[in-house]
């Protein structure tokens, strides 16, 4: 989940949904996805990699963001079972009766 973002810096923090920590964006995140801009609260995959702080200190920087779904998040308590085999059902419209001319 996005905590931050600034889109003019390209700065920010992702929350992982299952453990809770705090990774900051490295600054590749983003090359290569559909992403431009980020909000907060925003559900996102990313990949860990290891990167440097401020201060030149080793850490883990989240880049490779790109949208995902339930199941790729493994978020705690998405009961896996119950996702649905197979494309969704299809469903149909009645056509409208009358129109404008």
């Amino acid at each position: 989940m996005i905590k931050s973002y600034d889109p003019l810096t390209g700065d920010g923090a992702v929350i992982s949904d299952s453990t809770l920590a705090e990774y900051d964006l490295a600054a590749d995140a983003l090359d290569g996805s559909l992403f431009r801009m980020l909000r907060q609260g925003q559900r996102v995959v990313f990949e860990l990699v290891d990167g440097r702080d401020v201060h030149e200190q080793p850490v883990q920087v989240a880049t490779m963001v790109r949208l995902g779904s339930e199941i790729d998040m493994g978020t705690p308590g998405f009961p896996a079972s119950e996702i649905l085999p197979g494309p969704a059902p299809e469903t149909r419209t009645a056509p409208q009766q009358g129109g404008l001319s």
